[in-house]
């Protein structure tokens, strides 16, 4: 038997009901927990052979958010999870500044009863997020089971996640002046790896920033599929890139830290100067007025929680990302 209280009623929760350790580390703090009658909430108490232990699991509240008929593209859906296209422009959850609005507040409405009480809300369960000017593939589960399970493979990076974006320049292995940054290695098929620890700026809350001894590891892989400018020193690319681990701005900060920041992204540098004659001009125009980062969550895989089914999602670009690649082509051939 665990010394530890959590750990031991995590490794005794009956089957067919889902209570992580995180969660009934809550409850026992919470006062949900007790002992042959007496409450106990240090869960690093110490269970012995022969106790009777029991968690009270508190009755669902419902969330504060309201349901809005927001419509939403769901890409798929059964009783335990959803997936959905995120439209640029829609944060996910509810927050001081945007309380309505929200993807919580359009599933709230879209699920219905259909969802079941999360963590004790009936709410849809949120395992990750991206940020409210990235499109693309969002999963969320509707079911305890599901959520747990969803958060265990973004815990031990099984879950496929890849993502399309523009950056200024091209991201190449054949760059020296890539091979001079700490942290960043290649490997085959030109693929870039920027493995460097994530943090909060210090003199700007809102940004991320690559530090060396603090922070949250994290990886991101790219790859440039396309150029666009001219050859030797295009002005962009279209590049993949493969989430290992799932960091606050991650692949925003990265991107920036190696000096390719994305397309239209205020935060991070996403506009610059376009030498004359680099392109055309309408492709000029339609880069530098690009007014969000050019990232779009193209690609997510996973295991079902439930019924164990591999699930593999394809998301095409958005109307707005799609036109700058067309016309970025455009004004790319006009100077071959």
């Amino acid at each position: 038997m665990p010394k530890r209280l959590d750990k031991a009623l995590a490794q005794a929760v009956p089957e067919g009901v889902t209570l992580s350790r995180a969660r009934l580390q809550v409850l026992i703090v919470a006062g949900q927990v007790s002992c042959e009658g007496e409450i106990v909430r240090n869960i690093k108490a110490v269970p012995e052979v022969g106790q009777v232990w029991q968690v009270v699991l508190p009755v669902a509240v419902e969330l504060k958010a309201l349901p809005e008929d927001i419509p939403i593209e769901v890409v798929y859906e059964d009783a335990h999870l959803i997936v959905v296209n995120k439209p640029a422009g829609m944060v996910v959850h509810p927050a001081p500044g945007s309380e309505t609005g929200t993807l919580v507040n359009a599933l709230l409405h879209h699920c219905g009863d259909s969802l079941s009480g999360i963590g004790g809300i009936k709410r849809p369960g949120i395992v990750h997020r991206i940020d409210k000017d990235t499109s693309g593939l969002l999963v969320v589960a509707k079911s305890d089971a599901a959520h747990q399970g969803l958060a265990a493979q973004f815990a031990d990076h099984s879950m496929e996640r890849a993502y399309l974006a523009v950056c200024w320049g091209r991201p190449s292995a054949m760059d020296p002046r890539l091979k001079g940054i700490n942290g960043v290695r290649f490997e085959p098929g030109n693929v870039v790896r920027i493995s460097g620890n994530i943090a909060r700026h210090r003199s700007d809350r809102k940004r991320m920033c690559v530090v060396k001894d603090s922070g949250k590891h994290a990886i991101t892989r790219i790859k440039a599929e396309a150029a666009f400018g001219p050859e030797m020193k295009p002005v962009a690319a279209l590049v993949r890139c493969w989430l290992e681990t799932g960091r606050t701005h991650q692949i925003r900060a990265h991107m920036s830290y190696i000096g390719h920041a994305l397309v239209g992204d205020q935060t991070y540098g996403g506009k610059r100067a376009i030498p004359k004659q680099a392109l055309g001009p309408e492709a000029t125009e339609a880069i530098q007025g690009f007014r969000r980062q050019a990232l779009h969550a193209a690609t997510l895989g996973f295991v079902h929680p439930v019924s164990g089914l591999d699930l593999r999602f394809e998301a095409p670009l958005p109307a707005d990302m799609s036109s700058l690649i067309d016309q970025l082509k455009a004004g790319t051939s006009d100077f071959l």
